[in-house]
């Protein structure tokens, strides 16, 4: 390996960062075109349906691709979809030598971009910063491999665990940067997760407030009966931030049909309980990669319980809000023993204000 390639490498991953929550489903990739030492192009893929990063790299390497290296955060396509195989491209540019973080997954590709472009006598290297690239596109990743969305679960609470006081008062607990974190959180998701309960004590709008170009992901809300009101803003201005509404077999007919006329789409997803395998089964179809769960305890212990959750983002307030009655912010039965407990690894601890956010992943 080149010494200079890892460092190539980094500035490609860099790129590719940019496109995290735009480009679903299809992965965040940067590439960079380098001749002689020097960044010629570079670019990373904007969004579904656009050009991809070697593209875009390309074309602003113009005729200087020829004889350079292209590093590629992800290996390039091989197959017709809604853009040309990139692979194609490389060679025809008279790129030279080809540096890949990783491979791609997805079947239509997995090894073929590579071997194509053996097959075209260049020189193609993988594997460079490969871990932080797979863990760039995790969800893509899993995606492809379990046919499910990557599950993050968001809370908030205070020191010692609790998500509001006995009185049920939780607006804030954690300050102004770290609710602006957790709006970044949901421009990263496909969509966004509440039970019942949240929807309609705090009758949020799950939207994308951060600063920067704004992207609201697909909302989502788990009502078995279908109780709630038609009233909140959930339910409002469905062409432009459409919801999804869970709920079971018991739901009544009349209600069903009063959130379809109002254009709300219904699934039933479960008998007695909405069940979260069929809703990322759902999810899956619809092509989200990501679900950012922001429910209440009750919600978020359903997919903690059900092997479901794939990462935890919680934001801790310097506060102690005690009581038998305040509500914790992990629900459910509980876990009977310390072996069966749910174990986090590769954590993170960030502060923001006077916050904390603890970022881990679930070990499996």
């Amino acid at each position: 390996m080149a010494t200079d390639d890892t460092g190539f490498m980094r500035r490609a991953l860099r790129l590719a960062r940019r496109g995290l929550g735009y480009t679903s489903p299809n992965p965040a990739v940067g590439a960079v075109v380098v001749r002689a030492g020097k960044v010629v192009g570079e670019g990373y893929h904007h969004a579904a349906g656009t050009p991809h990063a070697e593209v875009h790299a390309l074309t602003a390497a113009g005729g200087r691709a020829a004889g350079a290296t292209l590093y590629v955060t992800l290996e390039p396509c091989a197959h017709q979809g809604r853009t040309g195989p990139c692979c194609v491209a490389v060679a025809a540019a008279g790129i030279q030598r080809v540096v890949v973080a990783t491979l791609d997954p997805n079947p239509r590709v997995a090894g073929k971009g590579v071997r194509y472009l053996r097959r075209h006598h260049l020189e193609v290297v993988v594997g460079v910063e490969e871990a932080t690239a797979r863990e760039i596109n995790e969800d893509f990743f899993l995606a492809i491999t379990e046919h499910r969305p990557f599950v993050t679960w968001k809370g908030a609470a205070s020191l010692d665990g609790r998500i509001a006081t006995r009185t049920g008062e939780s607006q804030w607990i954690t300050g102004a940067p770290a609710r602006r974190a957790g709006h970044l959180l949901r421009r990263r998701a496909g969509a966004i997760l509440v039970g019942r309960a949240t929807a309609a004590a705090d009758d949020p709008s799950l939207t994308d407030r951060a600063p920067g170009r704004p992207r609201h992901p697909l909302r989502l809300v788990l009502d078995s009966r279908l109780r709630l009101p038609l009233g909140l803003r959930l339910f409002q201005d469905q062409e432009r931030l459409p919801t999804v509404v869970y709920c079971t077999e018991a739901a009544p007919a009349t209600r069903r049909r009063q959130l379809a006329e109002a254009g709300v789409a219904v699934v039933v997803a479960g008998t007695q309980r909405v069940e979260p395998r069929l809703v990322l089964a759902d999810l899956h179809a619809r092509e989200v990669m990501h679900l950012l769960i922001e429910g209440g305890p009750t919600v978020a212990a359903s997919f903690v319980e059900a092997g479901l959750v794939d990462r935890v983002c919680l934001f801790i307030a310097p506060l102690l809000l005690g009581g038998r009655t305040a509500p914790p912010l992990l629900g459910g039965e509980g876990f009977a023993t310390l072996a069966t407990a749910l174990r986090l690894e590769r954590l993170e601890c960030r502060h923001l204000g006077d916050d904390l956010l603890l970022t881990a992943r679930v070990r499996r």
